[in-house]
């Protein structure tokens, strides 16, 4: 799958590695093309272009970008044609509180910035140590899926079951009102809290008789 990539950043370029390790075609949105490819960047099966041009190549789209940036970022896009748009933003604002949450979500917000996309938030409730390497002693990190559009949310939680991840479809796009915050959780135990990066949310089963 050709799999275009907004927000080559950290989240952005940790994804991308790792959607090209399992097969995938990779390209990376540049606001400059012709300028130098970052290191960051060159990796087996990835290339760049304007935003315009990798979404025309692509089947899917992943938005990566800080939040500030992401409605800018969205705008370049005349039409995404109903491809699917996995969504790993958070609308995390100053003082690290959410700019939406209760009756509205990023997510949301994002599906009116792009009404021509099919809108799945995804991979944004845990960190990029984990979208590198998600599988711990006990067991895979969770990944909880959103979205409006099924086949979209069956797209987005395969990918994610394939880089390592025990995805779940979670619902609606409203339901990003809960992630979101679930987001914001991981990050405060992480930056304020002291747990560091290295752990991540999993589900535990009791074992059945």
């Amino acid at each position: 799958m050709d799999i275009a990539i907004i927000g080559a950043g950290r989240v952005g370029s940790t994804l991308g590695r790792r959607f090209s390790e399992a097969g995938h075609r990779v390209h990376y949105a540049l606001r400059d093309p012709s300028a130098p490819v970052p290191d960051r960047l060159r990796h087996p099966g990835a290339h760049v272009g304007s935003t315009a041009e990798v979404v025309a190549r692509s089947e899917a789209v992943l938005l990566a970008t800080p939040w500030s940036a992401t409605q800018e970022a969205l705008g370049a896009v005349a039409d995404f044609g109903g491809r699917p748009l996995f969504d790993a933003t958070n609308p995390i604002g100053a003082g690290m509180r959410l700019t939406h949450g209760h009756t509205d979500s990023g997510g949301e917000q994002v599906q009116r910035w792009a009404p021509t996309a099919r809108v799945v938030k995804v991979f944004n409730t845990t960190g990029m140590e984990n979208m590198a390497a998600p599988v711990y002693s006990g067991g895979r990190a969770t990944m909880l899926v959103c979205g409006d559009d099924a086949e979209a949310v069956d797209l987005a939680v395969a990918l994610a079951d394939t880089i390592g991840f025990e995805a779940r479809a979670f619902g609606r796009l409203e339901q990003a009102r809960l992630l979101e915050p679930v987001a914001l959780t991981w990050i405060r135990l992480a930056l304020v809290h002291g747990e560091g990066r290295d752990f991540a949310f999993g589900m535990l089963r009791r074992a059945r008789a």
